[in-house]
């Protein structure tokens, strides 16, 4: 049997494979942020298709930090009753299941949260302010509202929390020099800028305790001038393992806001062989030389060679896939059976400017295909 279905522990949490789904926005909460039919359909279909740890697209922990619209929330404790369908749903299809946690910050939908967006600083937009800058005591709400949204988390009965830091979003945002100038104790020298993450984490830990591993998304750098870098990301990692506040670490990259980056964190274009895939090995390595929290690499794995030899080599723990999950979500079992054909996914991306169009998430490739 191949190492990437051996069962493991994340903490106290039996995980029956090496197989994460990563999270993405599904655009199938309601209006307001619940969980719906369709949505819990969804996690439980990858639950059934053997997908080891399932994490839910991102849920907003205060109505300010919404990214996009029917996106999930926990930001309240009547989030409960519907998450709580969710998880019982997944468990009784024996899956696993996280809940990811973020706060959008300047790149909040002020459209939909009819407030004004917030940053680590003042940004500006051809000389425009988009944001305004949280002064200590909004940071410190944003700290308490992570926690308490991961203690709704797992009254809900969510195996385990992921807290968002990569993307651009506000955790990234103050990591990132180019979106944080502040001149207290939140900016400046990337131990600064790394502070309210720290914060966030241990916050979360005093909610949960030993119920739940929390988890970290983490962008292995930005590729952007100014963004945050490789060198940081090792840096912040080695602080996170010193503060004992993070029991899982899933590896990403790269930055969506306005085409700023080099590489978005959804890259589109056919992955046509093995080299074009684990964006993210060289920095995986350079983890794993230093750093013993267990890590989940994302980041164009489309391969069961790949996987496997991520996984078998050491470089990483868990691999992590989103848009092959979106094609397949059966293809854990499938590979687990014996047909080890690469994922059909094309990597196109026309699910997700489908879903930004209003549609419905599913691939549109895939359904073309076959209709």
């Amino acid at each position: 049997m191949s190492i990437l279905f051996e069962a493991s522990r994340l903490k106290g949490l039996k995980v029956q494979n090496r197989f994460v789904r990563s999270a993405t926005w599904e655009r199938m909460a309601d209006e307001n942020g619940f969980a719906t039919r369709e949505l819990t359909d969804l996690m439980v279909g990858l639950a059934e298709g053997n997908v080891g740890l399932i994490i839910t697209g991102h849920s907003y922990v205060l109505p300010e930090g919404q990214a996009h619209p029917h996106q999930l929330a926990i930001y309240s404790d009547d989030y409960i009753p519907m998450l709580s369908k969710m998880t019982d749903e997944v468990h009784k299809a024996g899956g696993r299941i996280a809940l990811q946690i973020a706060h959008a910050g300047f790149r909040a939908d002020t459209t939909l949260t009819q407030t004004t967006s917030y940053g680590p600083s003042v940004i500006k937009d051809d000389g425009v302010a988009i944001c305004a800058e949280m002064d200590a005591d909004h940071i410190s709400n944003v700290i308490s509202s992570f926690g308490k949204a991961a203690q709704r988390a797992v009254e809900a009965g969510f195996d385990a929390v992921e807290v968002h830091g990569g993307h651009g979003y506000l955790v990234s945002q103050f990591l990132a020099p180019l979106f944080n100038n502040r001149k207290d104790e939140f900016g400046g020298n990337i131990i600064n800028r790394s502070r309210i993450l720290v914060a966030i984490l241990r916050e979360i830990k005093s909610k949960v305790g030993e119920n739940a591993p929390v988890l970290l998304k983490l962008n292995s750098e930005d590729f952007f001038v100014g963004g945050f870098t490789g060198d940081e990301m090792l840096r912040v990692v080695s602080i996170l393992e010193e503060q004992k506040v993070v029991d899982a670490i899933e590896l990403s990259g790269g930055n969506s806001y306005r085409g700023i980056a080099k590489y978005s964190p959804v890259r589109t274009g056919p992955i046509k062989n093995i080299k074009d895939e684990a964006w993210y090995e060289e920095a995986a390595k350079q983890y794993k030389k230093l750093c013993s929290i267990p890590l989940i690499l994302v980041g164009g794995i489309r391969s069961f060679e790949t996987a496997e030899r991520l996984v078998t080599s050491g470089i990483t723990d868990y691999v992590a896939m989103a848009r092959p999950f979106i094609c397949e979500p059966r293809l854990v079992k499938r590979w687990e059976i014996g047909d080890i054909a690469r994922s059909k996914c094309k990597s196109d991306t026309l699910c997700f400017s489908n879903i930004l169009d209003g549609g419905l998430f599913h691939c549109v490739t895939y359904e073309k295909a076959n209709h």
